[in-house]
Formats: structure tokens, sequence, C-alpha cells
């Protein structure tokens, strides 16, 4: 499983770990990863995914996973989040008809 936010799309950083003495040793930096659960009222079920503290925040700063899945292009969405956003869109469609 890749280290990579769903949301911010943030990676490993790579670099070197200098000494006082300056010695350079390669280390990398991991994104803070969290495995969090939303609740999809479009859905009717929870939502897991990977994501960094800062795309927990981005999520909930624009209304929960619904509209941030909707409102966002799909360009910046990941895999995981576009067959999430697939469901959603065939959910809606289904109960527009039948209203």
């Amino acid at each position: 499983m890749a280290r990579v936010c769903s949301v911010t799309g943030k990676k490993p950083q790579f670099g070197n770990s200098v000494s006082h003495a300056n010695n350079k040793n390669r280390r990398r930096w991991q994104p803070n990863l969290q495995v969090c659960s939303f609740t999809s009222d479009i859905l009717g079920k929870a939502v897991t995914l990977r994501l960094t503290a800062r795309g927990i925040r981005t999520v909930e700063h624009n209304g929960g996973i619904d509209a941030w899945v909707l409102g966002a292009r799909k360009s910046r969405l990941s895999d995981d989040v576009l067959k999430i956003r697939k469901a959603m869109e065939k959910k809606v469609a289904v109960t527009a008809k039948a209203a």
C-alpha cells in the first residue's frame, strides 16, 4: 500500500540527515497518514480512507465527505476516491429518477 494521501496527494519526501560533522545519510520523511472513516449521507454508510491530518481538515472544512467528493475536480481525486464518487453519482441519479 502506497504511503500517499487520498486528498492532498502528499508522498514521502527524501533528503539527507546531516550531522554536526557534516556527515550526510539518506533518510525519508513520511506523511502523517491516518485511517479515517467518514459517514456518507448519500451512500448511507461509512467511507474509510487513508488521509493526512491536513486531508482530514480539508474534508471537514468543505462540509464532509459527500460535499468534498462531489465538489472536487476528477483530475485531483485518487483512484479509490473516484470509485466512491462514481457510487455517489449513481445513487444520486437513482434517487432523482425515483422522485
